[in-house]
C-alpha cells in the first residue's frame, strides 16, 4: 500500500530529527572555547547541562499534546479522547530513571564516537527483555531469546571495533572503553524506566505526548536544581571543566558567549528531541511500530555516515558487521521475521494486525530515542 504525502513527511521528519539529535550533541562536544575568568580554551563538555536541554525539548511535547486536545475539541479524535484520571507523580520514578540514564549517556558521548553511541544503545533490548520476564511476568518467545543473544554478539563486535580503531588525543582508548561501558550501563536504567512505564503508567491510557511531556517537566526541574550542588562536587578525571567539578553551568554559558555556534548546536538538540518524539509517536499511529523501528535503524546509518564524512571518527569494517548483527537481533526480538515467514508459508501478504502495538513495552525511546 502506497504511503501518503503526510506519512512520507512523518517518516522523513523522524529520520532527520533523530539524526540531528545525536549529531548536534556531538557537534557541541567538539567545540573548543574559552570559559569564564579568562580560562584556557577547552572542550565543551557539559553533559548535565545538555541533559537539561533534552528534558526541555521533551517538556515541549506537552504543548503539542494540548494543541491536539484543542483540535480534538473541534474535530473529535480517538487518540486524544478524555482519559482515566491519574496522579502525575506516577511519572516521577520513570522520569528519575530517564534523567539518570540520559545524563550518563551524555557523559559517555564525550568519550566515544557518535556511531558507537547509537549502536551500543541497542543493548536496551537485552535488559528490557530480562526485566519484562522478571517483573512483568512475560514469557519471551524463542525468537526473542535469539534476538537477545544476537544483540550481545553485536555489542561485542562493536566493542572490538572501538578497541581496534585508531584513537586521537580527543578520544583515548581508556576513555572510549569507559564511554562504551557507560552507554551499556545506561541502558539498564533505561530498561527499568520502560518496565516502570509499562507497569504503572500505560495502564492509565495516558496519551504518549502527555507522558513524554510530563516526564520532561520532572526531569527539567529536578536536573536544573541539581546543577547547583554539581557546581561544587569534585569529579576528578570525569570533569571536563577547568574547576574539576561535576558540572559548571557558568563555564558553559561563558563558552557559548565566546562561540555562538555552540548555542546553535544546543538549540538543534533541544528542538530535535521534541519533533523526534512527536514524529515517532505519529509514525507508530499512522504507519506501524515496525516502520518506526526500521527508521530508527536507518538513523544509525545516517549518523555513522555523516560522522565519517565530517571526520569525527575513523572507519573500521568491524562496525559494519556489528551493526548488521545488532540489526538482526532487533528484528528477531521485535518479530520482523514473522511477516516474511507468513508470506513464504501462505504465498500472500501478511496481515498487519498488531503492528501498531508498542515495541519494547514503550511508545517511545527515552533520550534521543530509541534504540
Amino acid at each position: 500500500m502506497a504511503w501518503t504525502r503526510y506519512q512520507l513527511f512523518l517518516a522523513g521528519l523522524m529520520l532527520v530529527t533523530g539524526s540531528i539529535n545525536t549529531l548536534s550533541a556531538k557537534w557541541a562536544d567538539n567545540f573548543v572555547a574559552q570559559g569564564c575568568g579568562g580560562s584556557k580554551e577547552h572542550s565543551f563538555q557539559h553533559p548535565f547541562l545538555q541533559a537539561v536541554g533534552m528534558f526541555l525539548g521533551e517538556f515541549s511535547c506537552l504543548a503539542a499534546f494540548f494543541l491536539l486536545r484543542c483540535r480534538a475539541a473541534r474535530h473529535p479524535d480517538a487518540s486524544v479522547d478524555p482519559q482515566q484520571p491519574f496522579n502525575p507523580l506516577l511519572f516521577l520514578p520513570p522520569a528519575l530513571c530517564d534523567m539518570t540514564g540520559t545524563s550518563i549517556m551524555y557523559v559517555a558521548l564525550n568519550m566515544t564516537s557518535a556511531s558507537s553511541f547509537q549502536m551500543l544503545r541497542g543493548a536496551v533490548i537485552i535488559f528490557t527483555g530480562l526485566f519484562s520476564v522478571a517483573f512483568l511476568g512475560r514469557r519471551l518467545a524463542l525468537s526473542q531469546w535469539l534476538g537477545i543473544l544476537a544483540t550481545i554478539a553485536g555489542l561485542v563486535v562493536v566493542g572490538l571495533a572501538d578497541l581496534l580503531s585508531k584513537h586521537d588525543d580527543q578520544h583515548k582508548l581508556s576513555e572510549v572503553i569507559t564511554g562504551d561501558l557507560l552507554i551499556i550501563m545506561a541502558q539498564i536504567i533505561v530498561s527499568i524506566q520502560m518496565v516502570l512505564e509499562e507497569k504503572f503508567v500505560y495502564r492509565h491510557n495516558v496519551h504518549p505526548l502527555r507522558a513524554v511531556g510530563t516526564e520532561g517537566l520532572f526531569g527539567f526541574v529536578i536536573l536544573s536544581l541539581l546543577l547547583v550542588p554539581m557546581y561544587y562536587v569534585p569529579a576528578g578525571s570525569f570533569s571536563g571543566n577547568p574547576r574539576g567539578t561535576l558540572e559548571d553551568a557558568l563555564d558553559a554559558f561563558c563558552q557559548v558567549g565566546r562561540q555562538p555556534l555552540i548555542a546553535l548546536a544546543l538549540l538543534g538538540n533541544i528542538s530535535s528531541i521534541a519533533f523526534f518524539n512527536f514524529a515517532g509517536i505519529s509514525v507508530t499511529k499512522e504507519l506501524s511500530a515496525t516502520t518506526r523501528m526500521v527508521l530508527d535503524s536507518l538513523r544509525t546509518v545516517v549518523i555513522w555516515a555523516l560522522s565519517l564524512a565530517l571526520g569525527w571518527e575513523a572507519f573500521h569494517p568491524l562496525q559494519i558487521l556489528g551493526f548488521l548483527i545488532l540489526l538482526m537481533g532487533t528484528a528477531l526480538y521485535n518479530g520482523l521475521h514473522r511477516p516474511l515467514l507468513t508470506r513464504l508459508a501462505r504465498g500472500r501478504p501478511p496481515a498487519e494486525e498488531g503492528e501498531h502495538e508498542r515495541l519494547l513495552g514503550g511508545s517511545r525511546t527515552p533520550i534521543n530515542d530509541a534504540s
